[in-house]
C-alpha cells in the first residue's frame, strides 16, 4: 500500500476511477454498432461477441496501466493476479461448482422432476458429443454458457479486484467490486425501453431487482475468486447460473411436490452455508496472490 494518507486516497481514487472506466468500455463495448435488431438476433450476437472480446482482451492492459501509473508494487505476476495459473486448478474448477450446484439443489430437483426423460437418458445426451456440437453452433448458448461468463468474470473480478484490493482491503473489495457490476447490467434498460417490452414501472422494477441479484452473486464469485485465487471457479459458477437462471419460486409453491422442492430448497441453502468455507479453503488451492495485496488485518480472515 502507498504510504500515507494523501497517497492512499490517491490510490484509492485512481483504482474505483479505472474500475469505473473498464466497466463503462465494456458495457459501451455493446453498442458501438448501430442496430434497430433486438440483443437476441443472431447478428447482435455475433458483432458484440467482437467487441467485449476485444475489450476483454485488452481488460489486462489496463491493470498493467493503473499499475505504471500507481507506482504500486504489485508483487505477484499479472497472471496470478488475474487467477489464470494451473497450481490448484482441478479443485478451481471442481469445488466451486459443485458448492454452486448444492445452492440450487432445490431447482434441480425441481428440474429433475419435471424432466420428460429418465436419468439415463439424460446422462446419455450429456455425454454425447453431437449433443454438444449443437450446442457450440447455437449463438445465444454460447453468448450465455461461454462468452458472457468468461469475459464478465474476467474483466469485472480478474482485473478490477487487484485495483480495487489495495485500496479497500479484501472484504470491501468483495462488497464493492459488484456494484460495478450490478450497475453494467443497467443497460438492458435502455433495449427493454427502446423495443417497449413493457411498462416503464416495469422495465425499471425489473432492472432494480435485476441489479439486486446480480450484485449478490458478484459478490459470491468475488468471494470466490479471492479464497481460491483462480478464474474458472466464477467463470464455471457463472455459466451454472445462467442456465439455472433465478429460481422459479412461483412454480415451486404450485407444484404438485412442493414441500418436497421446498425441504430441498432449505436443504440447499443450509448445506451451501455449512460448506461455503470448508469448499473454499484456501490451502486447497495455492498460492493466493490477491491475499498479498491487503495490509494485515485489513480482511486478512477472507483468507484464512
Amino acid at each position: 500500500m502507498a504510504d500515507g494518507d494523501g497517497a492512499g486516497a490517491g490510490l484509492c481514487s485512481v483504482s474505483v476511477a479505472s474500475c469505473l472506466l473498464l466497466a463503462c468500455g465494456y458495457v459501451g463495448s455493446l453498442y458501438v454498432w448501430r442496430s434497430r435488431l433486438p440483443r437476441d438476433h443472431p447478428t447482435v450476437i455475433k458483432r458484440r461477441f467482437t467487441s467485449v472480446l476485444v475489450v476483454s482482451a485488452l481488460s489486462p492492459l489496463w491493470v498493467w496501466l493503473w499499475r505504471q501509473y500507481t507506482g504500486f508494487k504489485t508483487g505477484p505476476s499479472l497472471l496470478m493476479l488475474m487467477g489464470v495459473h494451473s497450481e490448484g486448478i482441478f479443485a478451481a474448477a471442481c469445488f466451486p461448482l459443485l458448492l454452486t450446484m448444492v445452492l440450487f439443489l432445490g431447482p434441480l430437483i425441481q428440474l429433475l422432476m419435471d424432466y420428460s426423460w429418465d436419468f439415463n437418458d439424460g446422462l446419455k445426451m450429456f455425454l454425447d458429443p453431437r449433443c454438444w456440437g449443437q450446442c457450440l453452433v447455437d449463438i445465444r448458448w454460447m453468448r450465455n454458457q461461454v462468452v458472457a461468463p468468461l469475459t464478465e468474470e474476467l474483466v469485472f473480478r480478474a482485473c478490477m479486484l487487484p485495483m480495487l484490493v489495495p485500496c479497500t482491503g479484501l472484504g470491501r473489495a468483495i462488497a464493492t467490486c459488484p456494484l460495478f457490476f450490478g450497475v453494467a447490467h443497467f443497460h438492458h434498460v435502455i433495449e427493454l425501453l427502446k423495443f417497449r417490452q413493457g411498462t416503464v414501472a416495469g422495465i425499471f422494477l425489473s432492472a432494480v431487482f435485476q441489479f439486486s441479484y446480480t450484485a449478490v452473486f458478484g459478490a459470491y464469485t468475488a468471494f470466490i475468486f479471492i479464497r481460491t485465487g483462480h478464474l474458472i471457479g466464477p467463470v464455471l459458477c457463472h455459466s451454472f447460473c445462467n442456465y439455472m437462471g433465478f429460481p422459479a419460486m412461483g412454480a415451486a409453491l404450485e407444484h404438485p411436490q412442493k414441500l418436497l422442492i421446498f425441504f430441498c430448497y432449505v436443504l440447499g441453502v443450509v448445506l451451501f452455508l455449512l460448506l461455503l468455507f470448508p469448499l473454499t479453503e484456501p490451502a486447497l488451492y495455492g498460492p493466493l496472490a490477491l491475499c498479498r495485496l491487503a495490509r494485515p488485518g485489513n480482511g486478512a480472515s477472507v483468507c484464512t
